[in-house]
């Protein structure tokens, strides 16, 4: 058995400690290393980030074959990253990508980020800054296990969202903590702080593909799963109209 193993078998309060820990420890710095992430990525890419899967896995979470259910729509992508992750959906009547580091990626990935027509939004950690009710459709794609505290941003998004409006979801299921990824989130976790708030209209759960094609499941309906092990769930849910 590995330490991260070990680590993710500890009770609640004692993985709080640990995140808290690897907050304060200056060489596990989450925002240093997804950095280093995107710097990687955007050397691969020979300087133009690569953005063209982004329409296959989105309208694939959302079980639709174009993005016509986006005309007119206000669209947004909660941790978005720098590659232009909604650069397909030219339906929409504005693309916001929202991410805590928005404004370095405006700095460091200038040229591909202006020609994304996308809006960049920096929040916080606590603060989407947007007007509550705004958003007509919210993408989220395996970022919610980036957060500080899941609670309070699920908050934030239903609060952005408008009644009736969509969040379409992927979430990593059971991946082990790490100074990246704080949140190990299983099913009972999102339901409660999220899809206790909405009305589901579709639920898909499975283990990863081959390591080429990782959400190939999830996408050809062949999806597998085994209680307790790492997976993707893909949720598509419409916020309740009155959700107190």
């Amino acid at each position: 058995m590995s330490i991260k193993d070990i680590v993710n078998q500890l009770p609640e309060p004692m993985l709080k400690y640990i995140r808290m820990l690897l907050r304060i420890n200056p060489f596990q710095n989450k925002y240093s290393m997804e950095m280093s992430f995107w710097k990687s990525r955007y050397t691969i890419d020979e300087g133009s980030f690569d953005n063209s899967q982004y329409r296959k896995i989105m309208l694939a979470m959302a079980g639709e074959k174009t993005e016509e259910f986006l005309s007119s729509k206000i669209v947004a992508d909660f941790g978005c990253g720098p590659r232009g992750s909604l650069i397909w959906a030219k339906k929409a009547s504005l693309r916001i990508g929202i991410d805590i580091l928005a404004d370095r990626y405006a700095e460091m990935f200038y040229d591909n980020i202006l020609n994304h027509n996308m809006i960049y939004l920096k929040s916080t950690e606590k603060v989407i800054p947007l007007p509550s009710n705004f958003v007509d459709v919210m993408y989220t794609l395996n970022a919610l296990d980036h957060v500080d505290s899941f609670p309070i941003m699920c908050e934030e998004i239903l609060r952005v969202v408008k009644p009736g409006g969509e969040i379409i979801a992927s979430f990593n299921i059971e991946e082990p903590i790490s100074s990246c990824e704080p949140q190990r989130l299983n099913e009972n976790i999102i339901k409660t702080y999220l899809l206790d708030h909405c009305k589901i209209l579709s639920y898909r759960l499975s283990e990863p593909g081959p390591k080429h094609d990782l959400y190939l499941p999830l996408i050809n309906g062949s999806e597998y799963y085994k209680e307790g092990n790492r997976g993707f769930l893909w949720v598509r849910a419409q916020k309740k109209v009155d959700r107190h």
